[in-house]
């Protein structure tokens, strides 16, 4: 009988065999060329996105904001006029959300803001650039350490005629009105003081002098912090309110307690 002898391989493999070997390498490759960059990326020290330039806030304006008021700040029939409205104003409209404007109305409300700070400050930049006005004060006008006694009066005196004595806010005609400051930045009441937003006038350094509008703006942040001793503020109206809670409260509870006893007795 002939005996059957195994045979041997002729060394050929799979071509699969190859494919996964090839495979196999480049995920080996690759996790270590992702391990290695990782570890790079984590022990260089992180650098600070730059900030945007003028040329920035041009395109932010020219895609936001020269519809209503111009390619070159020269306004339309929807939009006024730019010149000479400054940085310090585009950063109090814009930044309070009052500007872009959502729709026609006595005035611009105060609304969720639309852009970041980096947008806002370009914004604010490029309207610099073309057509300066208002400025920025020194950090010192802002500090609140003015003359609060001072600012208080200078407020009413001023003021208080039209966001009420507590900085409550209050209306004024046709619709409009003064906003409530419980909760204005201190830049933004300088910035209001100076470029006159709205309804209000400009407070020139001829009417209240840097060091007057320190003194307004440290009693207004003095007013913020400061907490009702009475626990409730009711409005921070005065007498008014107080008495009207005590009529509506307090003799209220009073009759209803009146009337219950003498239901009982009965």
């Amino acid at each position: 009988m002939a005996r059957h002898t195994p045979r041997r391989s002729n060394g050929r493999r799979s071509p699969w065999a190859a494919a996964a070997l090839i495979g196999i390498g480049l995920l080996v490759t690759g996790g270590v060329y992702a391990g290695a960059s990782a570890a790079v990326a984590a022990s260089e020290p992180q650098t600070v996105a730059s900030a945007l330039t003028v040329e920035d806030g041009k395109k932010l304006f020219q895609a936001n904001c020269a519809t209503c008021h111009g390619l070159d700040l020269q306004g339309t029939e929807n939009g006024p006029s730019l010149y000479g409205v400054g940085e310090l104003s585009v950063e109090f409209q814009v930044s309070t959300g009052r500007m872009p404007l959502q729709m026609q109305g006595p005035q611009a409300p105060q609304k969720p803001v639309q852009f970041t700070q980096e947008q806002i400050d370009a914004l604010a930049a490029f309207t610099q650039s073309v057509s300066p006005g208002p400025s920025f004060p020194d950090a010192h006008v802002l500090d609140g350490e003015g003359d609060v006694s001072a600012g208080a009066e200078l407020f009413r005196i001023n003021c208080a005629m039209c966001h009420n004595v507590a900085a409550a806010g209050g209306a004024l005609t046709e619709g409009k009105y003064a906003p409530a400051l419980t909760n204005t930045s201190a830049l933004h009441m300088y910035a209001a003081m100076v470029t006159g937003p709205q309804n209000m006038p400009v407070f020139n350094d001829l009417t209240l002098t840097t060091e007057e509008k320190r003194d307004i703006i440290s009693a207004l942040l003095y007013m913020q912090n400061t907490e009702s001793p009475g626990g409730f503020s009711l409005g921070s109206l005065g007498p008014v309110s107080e008495g009207l809670f005590i009529w509506i409260f307090g003799i209220g509870s009073l009759i209803a307690l009146t009337v219950w006893i003498t239901a009982k007795s009965n």
